[in-house]
């Protein structure tokens, strides 16, 4: 952890040298498990080659191949389906190295079934998608190319070249005299600063500093707006109807027929493709594999049964807000208490139902947030907060922290969680019978204009980092990255209604693994 501090510190001095230096030298020096974070979200080089669209990946051009069944016959339910990749570029040549970001689901339409599959890249233009069959009937095949590599080449170095891409502003007021600020996890020591580094966390902070104000006279937090950055070369990169996550075409067919499962049949483990699939999709529901079984709550009743004598504490940003505003919609027992007459998307809320002594509590993460202006006595760390549960078997924790982080260097979201992961432990070690559920990254719609500041890419990074931290101890994942990837409705930042009920189906089977709705 000293290490990523240390890394994380140089960078504020050195802005785009860190990188050079964190991935050279001083990445021997990080310990194991550091080391092993780096390594879960390395990604393959693209040549260093000039770049012409006509040489990069085209999803016209490329296809994808249903492979015959093993040993021929027929699918069965149990059985893995597997798909060849194949990218050509533009001018139709087949690509000779990897490290394109493809995504691929299997699903059927009529049943509401789907699920994720897993894409193997095998550097030299070629993948594999491979999926398990877990219903009968129909299921077909799509494959879609969301940046080729020379995409993610250009999102690569716009880190590298400009890690603070977003700036922040504060307002410093006494009495009739204000002055507004730029603030942000760094800032070139041009002029005097007000540093705001937590003392606990060590998270860092900074405002310049107001020439007639002190910077204890600091009262709000809210986005300033994005730097202008010199024009990149590769724009045509990131086409919305051309290379921009666009659909790949079946060579033959794109869709099979399951048969029934066949008695003594083995069951197929895949030796290229771990780890398995963590649910799926049928008839509109979310089934888990493995781990606990996801009940359906479909009415206020049983959603209010399981919840009856707990205190649920949701942290993270507006994809866990949207959470907190889900269980009030349909509780209409569970009343929102203003702790503000202030209009505040970013809360903190309170929700409470006396008669069943239920208390829903959210409170949106520390620093960097961009999609409100918060007061400076509302910015709290999460570990921070965690450090003030008494934890037990009536609390659940969840926390949702990735989008607003995905804009900076993936150093700064790993120290971000470093120091989460820290207070969940602590928490399991005092109460261990605490609930503790982290919601991942999801897909969403990417726009030209945004794709570089935001990019499904960055957030794959921060989902695999994560997913490598918290791996191993008591805490519960819900997979909102295969959730959006298998489900029908189209990807966005924050999921549709449909999505949010399966998310907290998931939430409540945890907490009340016995209930049947």
């Amino acid at each position: 952890h000293d290490m990523i501090s240390l890394l994380h510190n140089t960078f504020c001095f050195l802005d785009h040298t860190f990188f050079s230096i964190a991935h050279s030298g001083l990445y021997q020096q990080l310990s194991p498990e550091e080391r092993r974070l780096l390594d879960s979200i390395a990604w393959p080089e693209t040549p260093h080659v000039p770049v012409s669209l006509n040489t990069t990946s085209d999803p016209a051009h490329s296809t994808f191949t249903i492979l015959p069944v093993r040993a021929g016959g027929q699918w069965h339910v149990g059985d893995e389906l597997e798909a060849l990749i194949q990218i050509r570029d533009f001018q139709g040549r087949p690509k000779q190295f990897g490290g394109d970001l493809v995504i691929a689901r299997l699903y059927d339409p009529e049943l509401l079934a789907g699920v994720a599959g897993r894409v193997v890249d095998h550097l030299n233009g070629s993948y594999t998608a491979v999926f398990p069959l877990l219903w009968e009937g129909r299921a077909q095949v799509e494959v879609t190319l969301v940046h080729s590599s020379e995409a993610i080449t250009v999102l690569r170095r716009l880190t590298m070249e400009h890690p603070i891409r977003i700036y922040f502003k504060s307002l410093f007021q006494s009495g009739s005299v204000s002055e507004t600020m730029v603030c942000n996890i760094c800032l070139p020591p041009t002029q005097p600063l007000c540093n705001y580094t937590d003392l606990h966390t060590g998270e860092p902070w900074f405002c310049y500093k107001p020439k007639n104000l002190s910077c204890d006279t600091r009262i709000n937090h809210y986005k300033g707006g994005f730097k202008q950055i010199p024009k990149i070369k590769g724009e045509t990169l990131f086409q919305s109807e051309v290379n921009l996550k666009i659909p790949i075409q079946a060579s033959g067919p794109h869709n099979i027929t399951v048969l029934p499962k066949e008695k003594g049949q083995p069951e197929v483990k895949s030796s290229t493709v771990k780890p398995e699939p963590a649910g799926y999709y049928y008839q509109g529901a979310w089934r888990a594999l493995g781990g606990a079984t996801v009940h359906q709550f479909n009415n206020a009743s049983a959603i209010s049964q399981c919840l009856t004598g707990k205190l649920v504490h949701m942290y993270g940003d507006s994809t866990m807000r949207q959470w907190f505003d889900y269980l009030n919609r349909v509780l209409p027992d569970l009343k929102k208490f203003k702790l503000y007459n202030r209009k505040s998307i970013s809360g903190p809320y309170m929700a409470v139902d006396v008669a069943r002594n239920i208390l829903v509590k959210y409170r949106c993460h520390g620093p960097p947030i961009f999609w409100t202006t918060i007061p400076t006595s509302e910015l709290h760390y999460i570990a921070n907060e965690l450090d003030s549960i008494a934890g037990g078997s009536n609390t659940v924790v969840v926390v949702s922290v990735w989008a607003h982080l995905s804009t900076f260097p993936v150093e700064v979201y790993l120290r971000r969680m470093y120091s989460i992961r820290k207070a969940v432990l602590r928490l399991l070690d005092r109460a261990p019978d605490t609930l503790v559920v982290i919601r991942t990254a999801n897909l969403k719609a990417m726009m030209p204009g945004a794709v570089l500041i935001n990019s499904d890419w960055y957030s794959l990074q921060r989902d695999r980092a994560l997913r490598a931290l918290f791996k191993g101890l008591n805490v519960h994942l819900v997979d909102a990255w295969e959730m959006s990837l298998s489900h029908h409705l189209p990807h966005s930042l924050h999921p549709q209604t449909p999505l949010i009920k399966d998310m907290i189906d998931i939430l409540l089977s945890h907490m009340c693994p016995q209930e049947k709705a």
